[in-house]
């Protein structure tokens, strides 16, 4: 193998690293796993299909279970507490305290509808199903307040994608919840359980606050990822169209919860691509760099009073100072500059 080849090898498995590199880190990337975790974050929307093994199994009457789908309401929209943890707090915090509640929430009232453990009171249960629900707005806030703060520019398509993801998680889990454990309507609370926790955990680096890179085709990237949740949830009605006419057996349901699956995660073809195209982009932006920095100084060479009047204008240019960090409650009653972010803790 001579020196050269070895070189251009070398460089292109370098250069494969740092774009793999490039596209984990990018901001697509990070927009496709806030996708995913909004996905499996509506088990709040579940409650009618195991609130019967719950009557069943722990004897409460309707107004009992009435009471339980309050405190699951509760837990479902009290998301100050989240809220103001993000304020203080980076958005892994957020999303690892969402997955810690979700799975210990709901795998108490599994325990206890499969009777592992033993009859808990009325109130425990309220609790159990109230922090599992609570756990919903965790994912909302880590995930879809980060994507936010990362495209200022078209945060009304960015709210209204994942919020149509959220609406979607229902019949999402619904899929997979039939491959996994068929019609076991019990087994469906354990999966609600670890099913978004993992999600949550896996992309738990991933959703974070990037710097924020303009780009001109931001908008039509978001309305191609608009027309990958439209043909999901066209899919989602006709297959549950069917499920509700013919009986299911596990193989048929295996096979529609990979098609919903594939579709899913179709996104990542947009992400790769925008993200190339991001990666070519700054590529072939550095070479311009070193032309204009050599010319500068070979004119800088052939004429020495340039030297003098660049020092001079360097001389003479102001300098804004870096703006200091300052904490939440030191800004309380002070109103947020035009274009900021309105912070939670309370800009008036």
């Amino acid at each position: 193998m001579t020196k050269s080849s070895t070189f251009t090898g070398d460089g292109g498995m370098k250069n494969i690293v740092n774009l793999s590199l490039h596209v984990f880190r990018g901001r697509w990337f990070m927009m496709f796993a806030c996708l995913l975790i909004m996905s499996v974050a509506g088990a709040i929307y579940m409650f009618a299909i195991y609130s019967g093994d719950i009557k069943t199994a722990l004897g409460y009457d309707q107004s009992t279970l009435n009471l339980l789908s309050t405190f699951k309401e509760l837990g479902g929209n009290a998301g100050i507490i989240s809220g103001l943890i993000s304020e203080i707090s980076p958005p892994w915090v957020v999303l690892l305290l969402g997955a810690i509640m979700s799975f210990s929430g709901y795998i108490m009232v599994w325990l206890a509808v499969t009777k592992r453990i033993a009859k808990p009171p009325i109130w425990q249960m309220c609790l159990f199903i109230c922090i599992g629900a609570n756990s919903q707005t965790f994912a909302n806030t880590g995930a879809l307040v980060t994507c936010v703060r990362n495209f200022p520019e078209s945060r009304g398509v960015v709210l209204g994608l994942l919020k149509g993801f959220v609406g979607l998680s229902g019949a999402i889990i619904t899929q997979l919840y039939h491959s996994f454990y068929g019609h076991d309507t019990r087994s469906l609370i354990l999966f609600i359980g670890w099913l978004p926790a993992v999600v949550s955990i896996v992309f738990i680096q991933i959703v974070r606050i990037l710097n924020v890179v303009r780009q001109v085709n931001e908008v039509k990237t978001f309305y191609n990822l608009l027309y990958i949740s439209l043909g999901l949830a066209g899919l989602l009605m006709v297959i549950t169209i069917i499920q509700n006419k013919l009986q299911f057996l596990k193989i048929e349901y295996v096979m529609t919860a990979s098609v919903v699956l594939i579709l899913l995660f179709s996104p990542i073809v947009i992400v790769i691509k925008e993200e190339l195209k991001l990666w070519k982009r700054k590529q072939v932006n550095q070479f311009p760099v070193n032309i204009i920095t050599g010319n500068l100084n070979l004119k800088m060479n052939m004429n020495p009073n340039l030297n003098t009047n660049l020092n001079t204008s360097f001389d003479n240019a102001t300098f804004l100072p870096p703006k200091k960090d300052v904490y939440c409650w030191e800004t309380v009653i002070e109103p947020p500059e035009r274009g900021e972010d309105n912070a939670l803790l309370f800009n008036f």
